[in-house]
């Protein structure tokens, strides 16, 4: 198994003091959003796996220093032996989830993900329009779906799904804003699906002037009322004027606390608010974004993939198993997350498995293997390699689902 060291990210929402406090480092004064473990061509971890240095006589150098190697390359050179054959059968050679550490400062944009099926036809069409693959106007950066679990390590908000209309239409209401009154209207007059289309089309197709109105109006009436309006307040002081301030309020609000999880389906409009949390994800970077953005929003593409139902947000709980194994259960195949608890004198926890896997600590001291580690700090590990771990923390671990 080796040692990861990993890339932050430092997008501009991210918190100053989330990763840091984690790592037990100082902070730098600048937002450190993600931490990106596993194989995402965009920052891939490094590894210092040791390799023989055979020298002019034909021996071996077994002293040679390992140099960082990204965890890219090392899986091209033996896919089968880092990923095993079974995976490699199912998602070609390429470890197929990407974890992170999510530290959100300020709301992140709104925004949905497409499924399988919309995301090859978006990607191939892009392709054979020849729009380059940097280009701020491009949609589809690859051809995967991008599945995603959050699972909070501190108190965590966000929003996930719409509400119902008419739970949407009161919220509107209450603020007494008059230029809101056509939404409330066609939430209140229309079957759900044609309600919740209607006002997120004209929503984001209105004037951008008058919709900077009509949201300064809203933002001080949500700071007025606090309460369950309190969070869009909070949301229109980082994005002043932008019409998915409005959107948003279209959408369930959800408080986690530490331990619990969302899961993002394809085509349900989420944002992530505040706090710290361990992200799973198919190893994707596709994102259809609805508001709370400076970047392109491809209007006709998001009306065409978003799924346009009212939900419940659905809050996951870890179901625990005989083996200490608490397991986030998600309808993906690419991707699973569970934690260990681990207590000091207990048995070694078993995570042998036929699969690829990033073992991440997030409290106390886990030993992994010979590795020791301690919050923030991560091992990848490649299908079929023993390992057991002990030490008195938690341990979340990722893998391919079964």
């Amino acid at each position: 198994m080796d040692r990861l060291s990993n890339t932050v990210r430092p997008y501009a929402w991210g918190s100053t003091t989330a990763i840091p406090a984690l790592l037990g480092t100082a902070p730098t004064g600048e937002p450190q959003a993600e931490m990106w473990m596993g194989a995402h061509p965009g920052a891939p971890s490094r590894i210092a796996r040791p390799k023989s240095a055979t020298d002019t006589k034909g021996t071996t150098d077994t002293t040679a220093t390992p140099a960082e190697r990204p965890l890219t390359d090392v899986i091209a050179a033996d896919p089968e032996g880092e990923l095993g054959a079974a995976t490699v059968a199912r998602f070609g050679p390429r470890l197929p989830f990407l974890l992170k550490l999510l530290a959100a400062g300020s709301p992140l944009s709104l925004q949905v993900h497409p499924d399988l099926d919309q995301a090859r036809k978006g990607y191939a069409d892009e392709e054979a329009r020849g729009i380059p693959i940097d280009a701020p106007h491009r949609t589809y950066k690859d051809a995967n779906h991008k599945p995603e679990l959050i699972c909070a390590l501190t108190p965590f908000d966000g929003l996930c799904g719409f509400r119902r209309p008419t739970e949407a239409a009161d919220a509107m209401e209450a603020l007494g804003v008059d230029s809101l009154k056509p939404y409330v209207d066609l939430l209140r007059a229309h079957p759900e699906e044609a309600a919740l289309r209607e006002v997120l089309t004209a929503i984001l197709g209105a004037d951008p002037a008058e919709m900077a109105d009509t949201v300064a109006e809203a933002a001080a009436a949500c700071e007025r009322l606090g309460g369950a309006h309190a969070p869009y307040a909070r949301i229109a002081h980082n994005y002043p004027g932008d019409p998915g301030v409005l959107a948003a309020m279209l959408l369930n609000y959800v408080q986690l606390q530490p331990g619990e999880a969302l899961f993002l389906g394809a085509g349900v409009p989420h944002a992530y608010l505040d706090g710290l949390g361990v992200e799973i994800m198919a190893n994707s970077d596709n994102v259809l974004r609805c508001g709370l953005t400076p970047k392109h929003i491809d209007v006709p593409e998001l009306l065409r993939i978003v799924r346009f139902e009212a939900t419940e947000p659905g809050v996951l709980r870890p179901e625990a198993s005989p083996s200490g194994e608490e397991r986030y259960e998600t309808p993906v195949d690419e991707f699973a997350l569970s934690r260990y608890t681990l207590a000091s004198g207990a048995a070694p926890a078993e995570l042998t498995a036929s699969t690829p896997q990033i073992l991440l600590c997030t409290a106390g001291t886990v030993r992994v293997g010979e590795l020791d580690l301690t919050p923030g700090q991560s091992v990848y590990v490649p299908a079929a390699e023993a390992v057991e771990a002990t030490g008195s923390g938690t341990l979340f671990r990722a893998t391919v689902a079964a």
